[in-house]
């Protein structure tokens, strides 16, 4: 990326809907409800072939305590001193208000150079705001809607001169790791990913429910790159009633759906609880790795106790991925965080694993040999050749004489001997079945 853009305004002027707009897809969820943004959220911005990183934060408002609000502006506060180019958004319909002043004249006097964007122009709204708009002292403003894509042809213009000159296309080099933080409200997600980069990057506190936004940051964890994304809590259905942890709630299973290793972190003081098992049921489903950790360890006493309750659970509760890593961590005091990140790494490994045609086909002669599937109306089911068909997670086709005849108990017993001869523990596998072509069918 050659630059960087903050998106800035007050609440509720559109600064989600223009970050979804430049970003080329919904990342940032978007209401009309005031101050849904909370964390500032980047993304590869676009427009025509001019790239840049652009940042969406949260509405600023005038509060300097140690409220929720004032830790949402001060996270504004760096974004803007991050950014090469501030845009200012104003609601156009709406008018000038006193925030807007209030804010224009904060953003003049620092740095960062200031363009003032007049949102919601569509059609002939809004002419009066834009008019209106001189009176902040940031030049001409640039009319735009975000919600139908108006003005980005303005904003192209606006935005070309903060392109380097000497931008060069650098080597692509490994992709990172998407790794999901998920798990239910206030068990220390956003402390987590804080600890691990090294800053206050993402909004915390005593109350439940902060984080809103599924958040993407880049990282790297000796050399290896990985993009951690902190999610929000998820609490049972039956409990969410408001429209936008609905939202929130979708936007965090969307992370996990494309996450490759998905870190359930739990509460030491009470884990495993239903939702937890839920969450966990989930990821597996889609095929994710699974990282179990126990945050907040250093507040429990009967450690060994509450371990080995732990890991049995585990096994209950999860039979189809035995193995599952299990860190125990605290992510406020980072203790056990190279633990956690080395068991990631290591179960990415396995998750990722292919095995050579010839060794499966050969140990399926061996499992053959030990146990034959079970007689079908009379006659016994062939297994004649196997291949993995893809990795992450590693999935397997097996070609049988009878798909509909093999019982799911035998597809267990192949599963296990998998997971125990290939080394193949704590991930989800899918075992396919496929019936083989006969080349006599429809000769005469």
């Amino acid at each position: 990326m050659t630059f960087t853009v903050a998106i800035i305004g007050r609440p509720n002027v559109g600064k989600s809907t223009l970050f979804n707009r430049l970003v080329g897809k919904r990342l940032a969820l978007v209401d009309d409800t005031p101050g849904v943004t909370r964390d500032r959220r980047e993304g590869a911005g676009r427009i025509g072939d001019l790239f840049f990183q652009v940042i969406d934060t949260a509405g600023l408002e005038e509060v300097f305590d140690d409220s929720l609000e004032a830790r949402m502006r001060r996270q504004t506060e760096q974004a803007i001193a991050d950014a090469d180019v501030a845009l200012l958004l104003i609601d156009a319909r709406a008018g000038i208000t006193p925030l807007d002043e209030h804010f224009a004249n904060w953003a003049r006097r620092g740095p960062t150079p200031v363009v003032l964007l007049a949102n919601k122009c569509e059609g002939m709204s809004g002419r009066q705001g834009v008019y209106d708009s001189y009176s902040l002292g940031l030049g001409d403003p640039v009319a735009i809607s975000a919600e139908h894509g108006e003005g980005l042809g303005s904003l192209f213009e606006v935005l070309l001169p903060f392109q380097s000159s000497d931008d060069e296309d650098g080597e692509a080099g490994d992709r990172p790791l998407q790794l999901a933080i998920v798990g239910r409200p206030n068990v220390g997600k956003s402390t987590l990913v804080n600890k691990l980069i090294g800053e206050d990057r993402l909004l915390t506190g005593p109350e439940a429910g902060i984080t809103r936004d599924s958040i993407a940051l880049d990282w790297q964890y000796k050399g290896r790159p990985l993009k951690l994304v902190d999610t929000a809590g998820l609490r049972r259905r039956a409990r969410i009633s408001e429209k936008i942890e609905k939202l929130s709630t979708a936007d965090t299973m969307r992370s996990i759906r494309f996450a490759q290793v998905v870190v359930l972190l739990l509460d030491a003081a009470d884990m495993l609880e239903k939702q937890d098992l839920t969450i966990a049921r989930q990821t597996i489903e889609e095929g994710r790795a699974l990282v179990v950790a126990a945050n907040k360890w250093d507040m429990i006493s009967e450690r060994e106790a509450a371990l080995r309750l732990l890991n049995d659970r585990l096994e209950t509760s999860l039979p189809q991925v035995r193995g599952v890593p299990v860190v125990t961590m605290s992510a406020l005091n980072g203790s056990n965080l190279d633990k956690l990140l080395n068991a990631v790494f290591s179960i990415y490994d396995i998750w990722d694993t292919r095995i050579e045609t010839s060794k499966l086909n050969e140990w399926l002669g061996y499992m053959l040999e030990a146990h034959p599937p079970p007689l079908a109306s009379g006659r016994r089911v062939r297994l004649r050749y196997m291949t993995q068909i893809k990795s992450r997670p590693p999935t397997f086709a097996i070609w049988t004489s009878r798909p509909d005849a093999v019982p799911e108990s035998y597809l267990r017993y192949l599963s296990n001997g998998l997971r125990d001869d290939f080394g193949l523990v704590g991930i989800p596998l899918r075992l396919l079945l496929r019936k083989g072509r006969n080349p006599y069918a429809g000769r005469k």
